[in-house]
C-alpha cells in the first residue's frame, strides 16, 4: 500500500511535469478561482462583522419619571440586568444626558437652543443592550408595564428590523455566492484536468493493455490534481499575505467600524483555501479520469 501511494506520487509528480503547460494552466486557473472565493470570504465577513456591531448598538432606551429616585433606578436596572436577553444596562443621568445632546447638536452644526432653557428638559434613562437585536420587542414588551419606567418607551424597531433583514439576506446572499463561485471553480478545474487526461490516452490505454487496474490508473491522476490545488493554494495565501496589509486598510476605510479579529479571519482564509484547493483538485481530476475510463 505504501509503495503504491508513493508510486502514484512520483507519477503525479512526473504528469505535472510533463505536461508542464497544462498544469501551469490548471494551477492558475485554480488560483485566480481561489482569490475570488477567498476575495467574497473577506468581504463577507467584513460586511456581516459591521452589520452585527451596528444591531450589537441597538438597544431599548427608557426613559425614567422624575419622581424615580437613585436608589430605584439602581434597583431597576439591576433587575432588568439580570433578564436573560439583557446583556448589560447603562444609567445615563440628567446632566449625562444633557451633554449628549449639546455634543449631538455640535456635531451636526447646529445652534444649542438649550442654553435658553431655565433647567434641564431632559430625563435621566436606561440604555438597555441586547444579546440579540431580534429579542428587542420581547424586552420592549416586558418593560411596557413597569411603572418606574415613562410610558410608551422609544420606538426602533424599524431599525431593529432593518438591521436584522439586512443581516439575514447579507448571510443568505454571501452563501448563496461562495456556492457558485466553487461550482464554477469545480467545472473549470475538471475541464482542465480532463484536457490533461486526454492527451495522455494513448499511455492509459497501453497500461489498460498490459492489465492495470481502473485504481492504478486513477490514482495518480487524483494525486496530480491533488498537488495542483495544493500549489494553487500556496501561490494564493502567497498573494494574500503580500496584500494583507493594504487589503486591512482598503476594509477599515470601507467599513469605518471593523471589530474583526484577524487571527480567525486569517486561520478561516487559510483554511478555506487549503480544504477548497485540495478539494476541488481531488474531485476535479477523480471526475475527469471516472468519465474517461467508463468509456
Amino acid at each position: 500500500m505504501i509503495s503504491f501511494v508513493i508510486f502514484s506520487l512520483r507519477r503525479a509528480w512526473q504528469g505535472f511535469w510533463r505536461n508542464a503547460i497544462m498544469s501551469l494552466a490548471a494551477t492558475g486557473t485554480m488560483v485566480l478561482m481561489l482569490l475570488l472565493l477567498s476575495g467574497f470570504w473577506i468581504i463577507r465577513t467584513g460586511l456581516v462583522a459591521a452589520l452585527e456591531f451596528t444591531g450589537s448598538k441597538v438597544n431599548v432606551i427608557a426613559d425614567l419619571p422624575d419622581t424615580v429616585s437613585a436608589d430605584q433606578a439602581r434597583q431597576l436596572e439591576v433587575e432588568i440586568e439580570a433578564m436573560p436577553e439583557v446583556t448589560s444596562v447603562d444609567y445615563v443621568s440628567r446632566d449625562e444626558a444633557l451633554r449628549r445632546f449639546r455634543e449631538s447638536r455640535a456635531a451636526q452644526g447646529e445652534e444649542d437652543l438649550t442654553r435658553y432653557l431655565e433647567s434641564n428638559p431632559l430625563h435621566a434613562s436606561l440604555e438597555i443592550y441586547l444579546t440579540d437585536p431580534a429579542l428587542y420587542t420581547a424586552v420592549r414588551d416586558r418593560l411596557a408595564d413597569e411603572p418606574r419606567i415613562d410610558q410608551p418607551l422609544k420606538d426602533q424597531q424599524s431599525l431593529v428590523s432593518g438591521v436584522n433583514t439586512v443581516i439575514t439576506i447579507l448571510g443568505t446572499a454571501g452563501t448563496v455566492s461562495l456556492i457558485v463561485v466553487g461550482i464554477i471553480a469545480l467545472f473549470i478545474i475538471v475541464n482542465t484536468i480532463r484536457l490533461a487526461v486526454f492527451a495522455r490516452s494513448e499511455e492509459i490505454e497501453v497500461m489498460r493493455l498490459v492489465g492495470a487496474s481502473d485504481a492504478f490508473i486513477r490514482w495518480p491522476f487524483v494525486f496530480e490534481g491533488a498537488l495542483v490545488g495544493l500549489i494553487g493554494a500556496a501561490v494564493t495565501l502567497v498573494v494574500l499575505a503580500a496584500a494583507a496589509e493594504p487589503l486591512g486598510q482598503f476594509m477599515v476605510d470601507f467599513f469605518e467600524v471593523l471589530p474583526i479579529r484577524v487571527a480567525p479571519l486569517a486561520r478561516d482564509v487559510t483554511i478555506l483555501v487549503l480544504g477548497t484547493g485540495v478539494g476541488l483538485g481531488v474531485v476535479g481530476a477523480w471526475v475527469s479520469v471516472r468519465t474517461y475510463l467508463i468509456r
